[in-house]
C-alpha cells in the first residue's frame, strides 16, 4: 500500500490531484529543446509511412511474398501502439530525458539494423523492436512540452508538435520517393532506414545539451504491471486483426475483437481499484473528468482513422490506377502536407482564443476538401486529375492544421504534469488505434467498390473518399458536443458565482 501523504491527497480529494500547481519557473532552453525533440519526432511518424514505397523493392530484394513483407510496416505501428502509456508512465517516473535519450538511441540503432538485415525475418525483427522505441519516445514529448511551457506558450509549442504529426505523416510519400530516385539499384530500399541514423545521431547530441532534466516521481511507486498487462493484452488484441488484415479482410481475426472488449474492461475495473487502494495506476481513470481529455480523445481517434488511410488509398489509385511512379504519386498529395505545415503553427498561437471552435472549423474544412477531391476524381480523367485536386488537398490540408494541433492542446492543456506522459501517451495510442482502424476499413471499402465496378479506379477512390470524410464527421459532432458542454459548464459557474457573490 503506498501511504505516502502525496497518494493520500490523491485519493481524498480527486479534484485537487488533478489540478495541483504546476512550478512557474522557466527553462530558457526549452524552445532549443522544443526543437530537437519535434526533429526526434518526425522522424519516427515519419517511418510509419516512409516504408510503404519502398515494399515492392524489399519484396523482390529479399525473396518474400506481400503478406510477409505488410509487416515491415505493420510490425512497426503494431510495437509502437504497445508500449505508448507504459513509456509514457515511466517517463512520469524515472525521468523524461532519460526516457527521450534512452528510446531515442535505440530508434538510431535498430534503424541501422533495419537497413543492414540480409533477411526479411530479420528486417520485420529489427522493425518491431524499433517500433517499441519509437514507441517509447513519442509520449516523452507532449509531457516534456506539458512541464517546459505555460499558458499561450504552451498552445504554440503544441500547436509546432502538431504540425509534426500532420507533416510527418503527409510527406512520407514523397521523402520515401526521393530516396528511391536517389539510389538505384537493389539495395536503394536500404536508404529508407538509413537516413534516420545520421539525422538521429545529431538528434541525440542536441538532445544532451539541450533537454532538460525533469522532476522525478518517488521511486518507491508502486509499478501497475496488472494493468500494463491487460491495457497491452487490450491494444494488441484490436490492432493484431488490423494490421494483419490482408486487403482488409478481417475474416478469422474478429473473434480478437471480443478479447479486445473484455480486456479492455478488466484494465477499466484494475484502474479504478488501483486508485481505491491509494497506488498508482498505469493511467489515472479520473482523467475521464479533466476538461476536454477524453473529447480530444475520442476526436484524435475518429480524425487519425479518416486521415491516415487516405494517402494508403490515394497511393493505390495514383500508383495502380494512373501508373505514377512512387516519386510522382507522392508529390500529387504534397499540397496537403504544404497545408498542415502552414495553419498548424498558425492554429497553436489561436487555441487560447478560439478553443474548440478551431477543431471545429478544422474538421469542417478537411470533410469539404476531401469530398471535392472525391468528386473531381470521379469525373476528371487521367493525368488532369492530379492537377486539378491540388486546390483541394491544399485546402484540406490548411483544415487538417487547424484539427491536430488544436486538439492536441484541449486534450492536455487540463492534465496535471505528473500524470502528462501517461496521458500524452494515451492520445497518441488513439490515434494509432485510429490509424488502424481507418487502414483496414478504407483499404477494404477501395477493394470491394474496385470488384463491384470492374476495376474502375475513379469509382472505388471516390467511394473510398467519402467513406473516409465519414469517420471526420464523426470528430465533427463530438467537437461539437464538447463545444457545448464546456458552454454549458461556464454558464454553471458564472451562476454559481453570482449566487455567492449575492450571499
Amino acid at each position: 500500500m503506498d501511504s505516502s501523504p502525496g497518494s493520500a491527497a490523491v485519493v481524498a480529494d480527486p479534484a485537487a490531484a488533478l489540478s495541483r500547481p504546476e512550478t512557474d519557473v522557466e527553462n530558457p532552453k526549452r524552445w532549443r529543446a522544443l526543437a530537437v525533440t519535434q526533429l526526434a519526432a518526425f522522424m519516427i511518424l515519419l517511418d510509419v509511412s516512409i516504408v510503404n514505397v519502398a515494399l515492392p523493392s524489399i519484396e523482390r530484394d529479399l525473396g518474400a511474398s506481400a503478406a510477409t513483407v505488410q509487416w515491415v510496416v505493420s510490425g512497426y505501428a503494431l510495437t509502437m501502439g504497445l508500449v505508448l502509456v507504459p513509456a509514457g508512465r515511466l517517463g512520469d517516473t524515472l525521468g523524461r530525458r532519460r526516457m527521450f535519450l534512452f528510446a531515442l538511441s535505440a530508434f538510431v540503432l535498430t534503424s541501422a539494423l533495419s537497413g543492414a538485415a540480409p533477411t526479411m525475418g530479420l528486417l520485420i525483427a529489427a522493425r518491431l523492436v524499433q517500433g517499441v522505441a519509437g514507441g517509447m519516445l513519442l509520449p516523452q514529448n507532449s509531457a516534456l512540452i506539458q512541464e517546459l511551457f505555460r499558458g499561450a506558450e504552451r498552445g504554440r509549442a503544441f500547436g509546432i508538435m502538431g504540425g509534426t504529426v500532420g507533416l510527418s505523416t503527409a510527406s512520407g510519400p514523397v521523402i520515401g520517393g526521393l530516396l528511391l530516385t536517389a539510389f538505384t539499384g537493389h539495395d536503394g530500399w536500404r536508404w529508407v532506414f538509413y537516413v534516420n541514423v545520421p539525422i538521429g545521431l545529431v538528434a541525440l547530441v542536441l538532445a544532451a545539451r539541450f533537454v532538460p532534466v525533469t522532476a522525478r516521481r518517488r521511486s518507491g511507486a508502486h509499478p501497475d504491471l496488472v494493468g500494463t498487462l491487460l491495457l497491452g493484452g487490450g491494444v494488441l488484441s484490436v490492432l493484431l486483426p488490423l494490421v494483419q488484415a490482408d486487403g482488409g479482410n478481417l475474416r478469422g481475426w474478429s473473434p480478437l475483437f471480443g478479447v479486445a472488449v473484455v480486456l479492455l474492461a478488466a484494465f477499466a475495473w484494475w484502474e479504478l481499484r488501483t486508485v481505491r487502494r491509494g497506488r498508482e495506476p498505469l493511467l489515472d481513470p479520473r482523467l475521464r473528468r479533466t476538461p476536454g481529455f477524453l473529447a480530444g480523445s475520442t476526436v484524435g481517434l475518429v480524425y487519425f482513422a479518416g486521415f491516415t488511410g487516405l494517402w494508403l488509398v490515394m497511393a493505390l489509385f495514383l500508383q495502380d490506377g494512373l501508373g505514377y511512379s512512387p516519386l510522382r504519386s507522392g508529390l500529387a498529395v504534397t499540397p496537403f502536407a504544404c497545408g498542415v505545415a502552414v495553419s498548424a503553427v498558425v492554429a497553436g498561437r489561436l487555441v487560447p482564443r478560439a478553443g474548440r471552435w478551431l477543431t471545429i472549423a478544422g474538421l469542417s474544412t478537411v470533410i469539404v476538401g476531401v469530398a471535392t477531391t472525391a468528386l473531381i476524381l470521379r469525373h476528371v480523367d487521367g493525368n488532369a486529375s492530379a492537377w486539378a485536386i491540388a486546390g483541394p488537398l491544399l485546402f484540406a490540408g490548411l483544415g487538417g492544421g487547424l484539427v491536430t494541433a488544436p486538439n492536441i492542446t484541449l486534450t492536455l492543456r487540463n492534465v496535471p504534469v505528473r500524470t502528462a506522459g501517461a496521458a500524452g501517451g494515451a492520445l497518441q495510442t488513439a490515434q494509432r488505434l485510429g490509424s488502424a482502424i481507418g487502414t483496414a476499413v478504407l483499404t477494404v471499402v477501395f477493394y470491394r467498390v474496385l470488384t463491384a465496378t470492374g476495376h474502375h479506379y475513379p469509382a472505388a477512390v471516390s467511394g473510398t473518399l467519402l467513406c473516409s470524410c465519414g469517420f471526420m464527421a464523426l470528430g465533427l459532432l463530438v467537437a461539437i458536443v464538447e463545444l457545448r458542454r464546456h458552454g454549458r459548464d461556464q454558464r454553471a459557474s458564472r451562476n454559481l458565482t453570482t449566487a455567492r457573490t449575492r450571499r
